[in-house]
């Protein structure tokens, strides 16, 4: 079968389907900052677009163009016979709580939010423990600068992205106990994950107070903090996806959260999906860290091993990375 992708855009007025879909057929909600972000929401379209060409699958996604859109999205989505209908982001939590109960028969999947199992026992909540992932990439930057400071920039001001900067600065502080972590957030609103312009001027400031390495986990924000790092000569840091390509040399690594793994093995699933609550860790390779031919030239030998000796640890239970979310604390950073 030919792949089709069948795409389609948010009016200011409303969300329209014009198609009536097949049965089965999955759907994919991005979160707000847009699919091509080069970040999370890019991640889940390229696992739905390497769905599609292996089994040659057709699935509808849409980008929102304003919060009031999420609940409006999943009913569509729903009443037109798609499933599952997976979403990124956690502010779908409250919308597929407040919609999935109606729809019985569809799957719903929501990638980093939560949603109660036994209330919705037709949704997938899909984590990721992102400090692990983080605290390997902060060993990197631990072991890699050369002023002994490094920073920290994420998109809205939340535990999610506080778990990435707490972990950040645990990997760090294991290697370079005499580091200093500079870490600042780009906003307190949705619109935090789409300033690339505000994310540049935080990185900059951060550049000024001696940080040789910066690691953005801010959406598009990012964007700016990568491009500032390249234009100043110092090492950044990607996130979610393989971000290693943007400025050759620059960045140092990315932090890998496998959102488009999550996303093609819910499509693969279909109908069968298995509801419930899922955490994709270090150990079935949901997090880890970017290793390719635009980045293995920075990275030398000795933190390379140590590096990988520490994710086995993790993994077996060796090494403890503090999760910021559980008590919205952390031992290696104050915010």
């Amino acid at each position: 079968m030919t792949l089709m992708t069948k795409m389609f855009g948010a009016a200011a007025t409303g969300l329209a389907l014009t198609a009536t879909a097949a049965v089965a057929d999955p759907a994919l909600i991005y979160d707000l900052g847009g699919k091509f972000d080069k970040s999370f929401n890019e991640a889940a379209f390229v696992g739905a677009s390497r769905w599609a060409a292996e089994t040659g699958g057709e699935f509808r996604d849409i980008e929102l163009t304003s919060e009031a859109q999420r609940e409006q999205a999943l009913r569509r989505f729903a009443e037109q016979g798609f499933s599952p209908v997976i979403t990124t982001g956690f502010a779908f939590s409250t919308p597929i709580a407040n919609v999935a109960a109606d729809y019985p028969d569809t799957k719903f999947v929501t990638i980093d939010g939560y949603v109660d199992p036994e209330a919705n026992p037709n949704v997938l909540s899909i984590g990721f423990s992102e400090h692990e992932g983080s605290f390997l990439v902060g060993m990197i930057a631990g072991l890699t600068t050369e002023t002994d400071t490094v920073s920290f920039v994420g998109g809205m001001d939340i535990p999610l992205i506080r778990k990435f900067a707490c972990g950040y600065a645990q990997g760090v502080k294991a290697v370079n106990e005499d580091a200093t972590i500079i870490p600042n957030m780009v906003g307190t609103d949705p619109s935090a994950w789409a300033d690339p312009v505000k994310g540049s001027e935080l990185a900059q400031a951060q550049i000024s107070q001696g940080s040789d390495v910066v690691f953005a986990a801010a959406g598009a924000s990012g964007l700016g903090v990568l491009q500032t790092a390249a234009d100043q000569g110092i090492y950044g840091i990607g996130v979610d996806s393989n971000q290693n390509y943007l400025y050759p040399g620059s960045i140092l690594t990315s932090m890998l959260k496998r959102v488009d793994n999550a996303v093609y093995d819910a499509m693969s699933a279909g109908d069968d999906l298995e509801t419930g609550v899922q955490t994709k860790d270090l150990s079935n390779r949901g997090v880890g860290f970017a290793l390719d031919g635009y980045n293995e030239m920075l990275i030398d030998f000795d933190t390379l091993s140590e590096v990988y000796a520490a994710a086995a640890d993790i993994v077996a239970g060796e090494i403890s990375v503090h999760d910021y979310s559980t008590d919205n604390t952390c031992p290696a950073v104050e915010f």
